[in-house]
């Protein structure tokens, strides 16, 4: 089996080592197309007023000066001696959960690998905001190999990819795997921090807020709040069938 690998958080992200991890307990055929800069929050972006550069940094280990979904294009078409049977992104430094997914590139890389026509997962780490240093992976780095492993017995429809977040606690706090649906957050999730730089002009951050939630039980916040991994199939077709009825029928 031939794999993918690539993520968000650029290619010396300490995420990136622990899915090379996973996906050598998998096969011995691994690719690593990864962005050369960090791009959180690009979402399922391309790369099209600039040249795409790329840097060979090993043995089937390439850097890109782009976006997720620019690397696993390059990979696809131009990087590897054939296509990929499997794409895997991440393993994001953060959930990736409810609204997240249409910011996250880590999504939008198994986005791009699925519109390929390619079997591709994402894979997040969360984490507490209270001890968030030093990170523990040890939830993705211990149980994402028999999660993925088990998670390509399933048959999938066209343009479904899979969207994996594993709990913040040690991997043998882990309950189990659940499969969810998306959930919605309750609050704000980002708000806008203004700050003065040292000539007294105004610029702004945006900031994740840190609020306690009671999220809906079957879904991906609730699952992964409660110390277990949360495995949700997510649909590249945003129809809302059901609003597109009423209105034809209007």
């Amino acid at each position: 089996m031939r794999i993918l690998l690539t993520n968000d958080d650029g290619i010396n992200a300490p995420g990136l080592v622990v899915l090379e991890k996973i996906a050598r307990a998998l096969s011995d055929d691994v690719w690593i197309v990864a962005p050369e800069t960090e791009q959180s929050g690009m979402a399922h972006s391309l790369t099209l007023h600039d040249p795409l550069r790329m840097r060979k940094l090993g043995d089937k280990k390439f850097a890109v000066h782009g976006t997720p979904t620019d690397c696993v294009i390059m990979g696809v078409d131009h990087i590897l001696d054939g296509r990929p049977d499997l794409v895997l992104s991440g393993v994001n430094r953060g959930q990736n959960m409810a609204e997240d997914v249409t910011y996250s590139g880590t999504v939008a890389g198994a986005m791009e690998g699925v519109v390929l026509g390619i079997r591709s997962i994402a894979l997040s780490q969360s984490y507490s905001w209270e001890s968030c240093e030093p990170f523990d992976w040890s939830a993705a780095e211990e149980h994402g190999a028999r999660v993925v492993k088990d998670l390509l017995d399933h048959e999938l429809p066209r343009q479904t990819l899979l969207n994996v977040n594993f709990p913040a606690c040690p991997a043998s706090e882990v309950e189990e795997v659940v499969y969810t649906r998306q959930g919605k957050r309750d609050q704000a999730h980002l708000s806008v921090v203004p700050r003065v730089d040292t000539r007294g002009l105004s610029y702004f951050w945006l900031g994740f807020e840190d609020r306690k939630s009671d999220p809906a039980e079957g879904t991906d916040l609730h699952a992964v709040m409660h110390k277990k991994i949360s495995v949700t199939p997510l649909h590249l077709d945003m129809t809302d069938n059901s609003t597109l009825d009423k209105m034809m029928k209007a």
